[in-house]
C-alpha cells in the first residue's frame, strides 16, 4: 500500500508539506503542489478515511438505511441499493449499508459518531418515529418514501423524498380496468404487516384504487395477502366467493404475482378471457412472469439514482429540500383484456369488511 511518506520522497519534500496540500491548512507554492499531485496519481496514493475525516470533516460516505422488515420484497430493496450505491460512486462517494431494525437510534449512531456525510432512508412509514432525528440532525437526509398520507403533507414538513406516485399509480389500474369494462375489482395487496406498519406506499396505493373506483363506479374488494400460494389461494377464494363477478384483479405484491397465476390456471380461470390481471411491479417482474403481466412499473433504479444525485446537491449547498414523485408508467400487456359480455354489474364502492386485515383502515372495500 503507497504511504503518505513514499509520495513525500517521490515529490522531493517532506511528509509534513504533503500533508498541508491534502488537508489545504497551509498555503504550498503551485509548483510543490503540482509536484506532489503528480506523484500522488502516479503511485496510485490514496488518503486514509478517517485522516481525511479528520483534515476535511468529511468521510465521502453516504449511509443507506435499508431495514429489512417483515413483508418486504427484497429484490426491490436490493435493486434500488444498488443504484444508489453505482450512482454514489460515479459522485466519488462510498455506500454504509444499514440493515437493521433500529428506528431512531440508527439516525442517533450515524449523527453521533460522524461515519457518514448524510443518510438516504427507505422503507419510510406514515409518521416514521425516525423523523424527529432526521429534522434534528445536521447531516442532510433523503427518503425513498412519504413519510405522509400525500405529498402535499409532506412538503409542508419540510422533507426531502423522492418516491413513485403511489396514489397515481393505483387510480391508474382502476382506470385501465374500467376502460377495458370491468367493474368489480379485487386487489391483491401487501402482506399484512405492510400494513400494519403504516408503509406510506402502500397506503398511499390503496387511496387512489379507492378513489379512482369511486370515480368510475367501480366496486371494489381489498385483501392483504402474503405472498405464498396457500395465502393467495385462501385469499382468492374468498373474493370469487364474497363476489362472484369479479372480472379483475390488481396485485401490488411481488411474491404473489406467480402463487396467483397459477391458483388461476388451476381453477381454470383464463387470463384475460375469464379475469385480467393489473400489477404494480418491475418491469423484470411484469415481462417474465408466466403471463405478461399489464403492470405499472416500480423505477427501482430511477429512485435510487434520483436519491443520490438530490443528497450530492444537498452537500454542496446546491439543493433544496422539496418532495419529487416519479409519475407512473403502466404498460399493457396479455394479462388484460375486455370484461366477459354479461359482466354483472358494480357492486357499492364502499362495503366495510371485518377481520384481522382490515385494521388500521387499511382493509377491503
Amino acid at each position: 500500500m503507497v504511504t503518505l511518506a513514499d509520495v513525500a520522497r517521490h515529490a522531493g519534500v517532506s511528509a509534513s508539506t504533503v500533508s498541508y496540500v491534502l488537508s489545504g491548512k497551509r498555503s504550498i507554492s503551485a509548483p510543490t503542489r503540482e509536484r506532489i499531485q503528480h506523484s500522488i496519481d502516479t503511485l496510485g496514493y490514496r488518503p486514509h478515511a478517517g485522516a481525511r475525516a479528520l483534515a476535511s470533516s468529511r468521510t465521502d460516505i453516504l449511509a443507506l438505511m435499508m431495514p429489512l422488515r417483515t413483508g418486504l420484497y427484497v429484490p426491490v430493496m436490493m435493486e434500488i441499493a444498488m443504484a444508489v450505491t453505482t450512482t454514489a460512486r460515479s459522485h466519488g462517494y462510498d455506500v454504509l449499508l444499514l440493515t437493521g431494525e433500529e428506528g431512531p437510534e440508527a439516525v442517533r449512531r450515524v449523527e453521533g459518531s460522524a461515519i457518514a456525510d448524510a443518510m438516504i432512508v427507505m422503507d419510510v412509514g406514515i409518521g416514521d418515529p425516525r423523523l424527529p432525528c432526521l429534522r434534528e440532525a445536521e447531516r442532510p437526509a433523503v427518503l425513498i418514501g412519504l413519510p405522509a398520507a400525500s405529498a402535499e403533507d409532506a412538503e409542508t414538513d419540510g422533507l426531502d423524498c423522492v418516491d413513485l406516485d403511489f396514489e397515481a399509480a393505483g387510480a391508474r389500474c382502476v382506470e385501465h380496468l374500467a376502460g377495458l369494462g370491468h367493474t368489480r375489482v379485487a386487489v391483491l395487496g401487501e402482506p399484512p404487516a405492510v400494513y400494519e406498519r403504516d408503509t406510506g406506499f402502500a397506503a398511499r396505493t390503496l387511496t387512489g384504487l379507492r378513489a379512482a373506483a369511486a370515480a368510475h363506479g367501480v366496486g371494489l374488494l381489498h385483501r392483504p395477502v402474503d405472498g405464498t400460494y396457500a395465502a393467495v389461494a385462501a385469499a382468492v377464494t374468498r373474493v370469487f366467493e364474497e363476489r362472484p363477478g369479479t372480472t379483475g384483479l390488481v396485485v401490488q405484491n411481488e411474491a404473489a404475482v406467480e402463487p396467483l397465476l397459477a391458483l388461476l390456471r388451476h381453477q381454470g380461470r383464463a387470463v384475460p378471457e375469464d379475469v385480467s390481471v393489473v400489477a404494480i411491479c418491475p418491469d423484470q417482474v411484469a415481462v417474465h412472469a408466466s403471463v405478461p403481466l399489464t403492470a405499472v412499473s416500480v423505477p427501482a433504479q430511477e429512485m435510487g439514482r434520483l436519491a443520490v444525485e438530490r443528497l450530492v446537491r444537498r452537500l454542496s449547498g446546491e439543493g433544496p429540500r422539496g418532495t419529487e414523485l416519479i409519475p407512473p408508467r403502466l404498460t399493457a400487456r396479455a394479462s388484460t383484456g375486455p370484461a366477459s359480455p354479461g359482466a354483472p354489474a358494480p357492486l357499492p364502492v364502499d362495503r366495510p369488511v371485518s377481520g384481522p386485515e382490515d385494521r388500521r383502515g387499511h382493509g377491503g372495500q
